[in-house]
């Protein structure tokens, strides 16, 4: 794709939220499945960034996502090489019409006639090339005003998708949208996929930020006039663009499509062939995973003795199957997931009950992403817990005391600078210390190289929120 044939920039949009339960245990609240390699060796918000890249025409990102994950968003982007204007941290979440409000005005800001093209960061596109085509039709098409989504010829009656009604054509590759249609019934999606007029609803959007702002004031003022306020009020937090949180929070909590598009005359739709899934279940991988002669996808170590038609994920060492068909079985360090592939949707029930019984299996995996590296739990037992400590070159810990924790830490790779009260000195390889409780302590990487420890904690309280930072490098005190 080319974008030299509009005077304007179009600006990548993407939208990272949502917590990702129905592929759970890889999907966690705190790690959802967008910052995960689902669907190849980078991230799904790493691929989509790539997908609209400087190389192919587009202005540098605006992201938009959870607080709780900018850290790991940002390392991501500086890992694939993607430089965002912009990454703006959402205090709560309030669907797409707000972000959506606050990516125009930003966008705005920059260029007045700029385009904004909206993604989903945890969508897969297995046609890159036929992908920038559609979007292509599209600039043209938002170029005349009107407000451009993408719809995705349907390949099956899928009941889990919207859909929209194709009306007249505006151009050979783009029509008027004749109305928007919620999830069907079978018997309804079954008609939709026979009549050849309805597409999926990809939640994919590309308008000019001056046009959707016009029509967002007019349709959805209170959307307009909130997003308006918190990005007015917002603050910068180091490299961050932080919504002010009580304005924000008062946004309706409303998406785009209900806000604005269904309601609007200057809806268009480009019809697309991509080979795009929205990965909303493990369904969604099955569908698009490489087979062998037995109908088997396997991902990771795995041995299938006498089994077909199964999807199989090992993230932590040797899974086997014997005798069984049709299921999929997800293995990862601290859970295992065994459903039938007709019922994987039903995973979510399982989310609602670690949640109703506060188990942490629902939040996080075993490793935790920080500002300055990464913990991994190895161990924990009664008054103990054995963490590994990764942290990246040029990063350090806050200056930090525990109220009912001592700790000792030993160096395994790298070379540490440790303050511990009033003194600082270097750990080696193979080197310790001791830690009480009480005594303010920081780990640093001096080096170039990431440095990594063995930390043990002990004491009668081993909680996350025993901490009392007393600086800190990332602004969390």
């Amino acid at each position: 794709m080319s974008n030299e044939n509009f005077a304007a920039p179009i600006i990548p949009v993407l939208l990272s939220g949502g917590s990702g339960s129905r592929l759970w245990p890889v999907s966690r609240e705190r790690y959802p499945k967008q910052l995960l390699p689902l669907c190849g060796d980078q991230t799904m918000i790493q691929e989509t960034a790539l997908r609209v890249g400087r190389d192919h025409g587009f202005a540098d990102p605006i992201i938009i996502c959870n607080q709780e994950h900018r850290f790991a968003i940002a390392e991501q982007m500086m890992q694939a090489g993607v430089q965002p204007t912009h990454l703006v941290l959402e205090p709560c979440g309030r669907n797409t019409a707000p972000a959506a409000a606050i990516a125009a005005l930003l966008a705005r800001r920059e260029h007045p006639d700029a385009m904004v093209l909206l993604l989903p960061a945890d969508h897969a596109i297995l046609n890159a090339a036929a992908f920038h085509e559609a979007v292509m039709a599209g600039a043209q098409t938002a170029a005349t005003g009107m407000l451009v989504t993408f719809g995705i010829r349907p390949t099956s009656p899928e009941t889990g998708y919207g859909y929209i009604e194709k009306g007249d054509a505006l151009s050979d590759k783009a029509f008027r949208v004749q109305q928007f249609a919620e999830k069907p019934a079978l018997t309804v999606a079954q008609s939709y996929v026979a009549g050849g007029r309805h597409l999926w609803n990809s939640g994919m959007f590309l308008f000019r930020a001056q046009d959707f702002l016009e029509e967002l004031a007019r349709l959805a003022p209170e959307v307009a006039y909130t997003a308006e306020i918190a990005l007015e009020a917002a603050s910068h937090d180091l490299d961050f663009l932080r919504l002010e949180n009580k304005t924000f929070a008062q946004a309706p909590n409303i998406s785009l499509d209900f806000a604005v598009m269904e309601k609007t005359d200057r809806a268009a739709v480009v019809p697309c062939d991509i080979g795009w899934t929205d990965v909303g279940a493990w369904s969604a991988l099955w569908d698009i995973a490489q087979k062998d002669e037995t109908g088997n996808a396997v991902s990771g170590d795995a041995i299938l003795v006498d089994a077909h038609d199964n999807l199989v994920r090992s993230d932590a060492g040797l899974t086997a199957l014997v005798g069984v068909d049709n299921l999929t079985v997800v293995v990862t360090e601290d859970a295992v997931l065994v459903a039938n592939r007709s019922r994987v949707q039903e995973v979510k029930a399982v989310v609602d009950r670690l949640k109703h019984e506060g188990r942490k299996e629902r939040l996080e995996h075993r490793r935790t992403y920080r500002p300055w590296g990464y913990v991994h739990r190895l161990h924990d037992g009664p008054g103990f817990l054995v963490n590994r400590l990764t942290i990246h070159p040029g990063h350090k810990i806050s200056l930090q005391r525990h109220q009912h924790r001592a700790e000792h830490w030993v160096v395994v790779r790298g070379e540490a600078l440790v303050t511990l009260g009033d003194e600082q000195r270097v750990l080696h390889v193979n080197e310790s210390l001791f830690i009480p409780a009480g005594i303010p302590h920081r780990l640093e990487n001096a080096g170039t190289s990431d440095l990594c420890l063995v930390e043990v904690q002990t004491g009668d309280y081993l909680g996350a929120d025993d901490v009392v930072r007393i600086e800190d490098h990332y602004g969390r005190i």
